[in-house]
């Protein structure tokens, strides 16, 4: 934790020190000082107590409970902070074990493949096999490291690259050809809901990284046999939306708000411990909030019962208008 963040808490404990401190001042002041001037004036001059003495108690009440109010406002304050701090550290503390499980197990896995080239002398078929797994291990561990850096700079604002006008759909097929190799195993159909195109100013790698992370996600809280994705596509006068339906296990409406959370993860059916590194869904809400769009979810809880995560993004008529 930096030492800015360390300095909003600190502040805080000490203006409510510095007021509980203060209302004790005064009260001792007004009670023994002032009280007793103004009873020697009432004695002096036969005035009524009634006219003098209660209205500065109720003063007294009145800045004593304004006080009182502020110290457990800042009490509350610190609480609040100190629930959120102990939060995120305890997310941060599951992203680095799940983080370092997903570089570890990679390269534990490429150790053992090039022990056994060594040790053994393997068919050329067997050779090829174990190839081809190693290959795949690079590009998770690969994935791995460049979600972490495209992370970093979707945080710092420092994201750039170049934008094209293209169509979405288009788009979206020509990632899944690319990227058939991920998916093999799994069921991914493109729709439009709506006639015409799709236009949009985007970045190509953008968009497929928002792309792969959520299709990934679809796909590891899924226990299916066939995993499915169905992308649908649809637009109004005023927005395009993208839904990715899935045949997944659900997600609980208490949870719903919090899956966008950065480090943020749900466990997998039969109490299983969830894959991956809580970024994906944090890494995909914040590409969609490049593109001044937002994207939500919906499910109707575990069991089966699947999930629906929806991009909505402003609709730009000249666009699609050009592609006409």
């Amino acid at each position: 934790m930096t030492r800015s963040k360390w300095v909003y808490p600190i502040l805080i404990l000490i203006a409510s020190i510095a007021a509980l401190v203060t209302s004790l001042v005064l009260y001792i002041y007004w009670y023994l000082e002032v009280s007793e001037g103004l009873k020697t004036v009432v004695d002096r001059f036969n005035i009524d107590t009634r006219q003098v003495l209660e209205p500065q108690t109720w003063i007294v009440i009145m800045v004593l409970s304004i006080l009182v109010g502020f110290i457990l406002v800042c009490i509350f304050t610190i609480f609040v902070y100190n629930q959120k701090t102990w939060q995120l550290y305890r997310l941060q503390n599951n992203f680095i074990n799940n983080f370092t499980h997903e570089l570890k197990t990679p390269v534990t896995s490429l150790k053992l493949y090039l022990e056994t080239f060594v040790k053994y002398d393997l068919p050329r078929s067997d050779q090829l096999k174990y190839i081809e797994y190693m290959i795949q291990d690079a590009e998770r561990l690969s994935d791995t490291v460049n979600q972490i850096l495209n992370l970093a700079k979707l945080e710092s604002g420092g994201y750039s690259g170049e934008t094209v006008i293209t169509d979405l759909v288009n788009a979206t097929e020509s990632f899944l050809k690319e990227n058939h190799h991920l998916f093999q195993n799994c069921e991914i159909n493109v729709r439009s809901l709506t006639e015409g195109s799709f236009m949009f100013n985007i970045n190509i790698p953008l968009f497929e990284m928002f792309l792969m992370n959520i299709l990934t996600n679809a796909i590891i809280y899924n226990d299916s046999k066939v995993p499915k994705v169905n992308v649908l596509f649809s637009k109004s006068p005023k927005k395009i939306q993208i839904q990715f339906v899935d045949n997944g296990i659900g997600i609980e409406k208490h949870e719903i708000r919090k899956i966008f959370k950065k480090f943020y993860q749900i466990g997998l059916s039969d109490n299983r411990s969830a894959k991956g590194s809580g970024l994906g869904l944090y890494v995909a809400d914040n590409i969609a909030r490049i593109y001044r769009g937002k994207l939500k979810a919906e499910s109707r809880g575990r069991g089966g019962n699947g999930s629906k995560f929806t991009l909505v993004l402003p609709y730009e008529p000249i666009l699609n208008q050009r592609a006409i």
